[in-house]
């Protein structure tokens, strides 16, 4: 990594990474891109109660954290049993083991789930059902699912998006910058740790800038380093085909994998 400059979008854990980045001789620059997650307040409550009102079909969770939260907020608002009915009555869908576990905490076992807590992988194994005039509610957290939303429509579904938290985007400057230093080729690698970031910086780009040139960087000269599968998906879906993942999904793991990529880069 000697000479190298690296873009950290996350917005925790920067000393760890930055320590690793600079053992090998490297650069972080600090580039945040998460934004900033409030959970919703009683109004999370009335999307509960109109989810209960539209008796769905199907309910497809991909956070085992947006479960809880949405099961936290039925409980402060007094209809959780309603809730847990609304569950049980419907074909339920999951993304990834921690979701799974939280529905069998209260004796819900899905129907569908992705083992990779992909959503490409769950896209897969919803793939043998019949979605034609069903009604689908998905909960998401910190990141929209296009991909999921194109599934569903396609398949002839009433689609639904339950978000159990406000996402505020991050600082409009912050991203300007990181844009023109990708397209400027003033970094070497952009980290991105979770999908909310690579959806924000993107988003971005699409509304204010050209995501031509942004899509060059990363294809040519720049590279895409995401922190596991979910991230990488992202990247992938908004048109990034070059991305570096580690194996095990963590943040030391990740600069470990870039740094590595380097490496083999310059002995070829």
């Amino acid at each position: 990594m000697r000479g190298k400059r690296i873009a950290l979008c996350a917005s925790r854990k920067l000393d760890e990474m930055t320590t690793l980045i600079e053992k090998q001789g490297g650069t972080a620059v600090i580039r945040p891109a998460q934004g900033t997650v409030l959970a919703k307040g009683n109004e999370l409550g009335e999307e509960i109660r109109t989810t209960i009102a539209m008796r769905p079909d199907w309910i497809v969770f991909t956070t085992g954290i947006g479960f809880a939260a949405l099961w936290e907020a039925a409980e402060r608002e007094g209809i959780i049993n309603e809730w847990r009915r609304a569950i049980e009555n419907a074909c339920v869908a999951a993304r990834g083991y921690k979701t799974v576990t939280a529905l069998k905490q209260i004796g819900v076992t899905p129907v569908a789930a992705s083992e990779d807590g992909t959503t490409k992988g769950l896209i897969a194994v919803l793939g043998g059902h019949d979605f034609a005039n069903q009604n689908v509610v998905v909960q998401l957290y910190g990141d929209t699912a296009p991909a999921l939303r194109q599934f569903f429509l396609e398949r002839g579904a009433s689609y639904t998006e339950l978000l159990p938290y406000r996402h505020v985007a991050p600082d409009e400057e912050t991203l300007e910058t990181l844009y023109n230093e990708v397209v400027g080729r003033e970094v070497d690698a952009v980290c991105f740790t979770s999908a909310m970031q690579v959806r924000f910086f993107f988003s971005f780009a699409r509304e204010k800038k050209e995501i031509a040139p942004l899509l060059e960087a990363f294809r040519t000269d720049v590279v895409a380093c995401a922190v596991g599968k979910v991230t990488k998906e992202a990247l992938e879906e908004e048109g990034v085909h070059r991305v570096i993942a580690p194996e095990h999904e963590r943040m030391g793991a990740m600069i470990v994998t870039l740094a590595r990529y380097f490496q083999q880069s310059i002995a070829f």
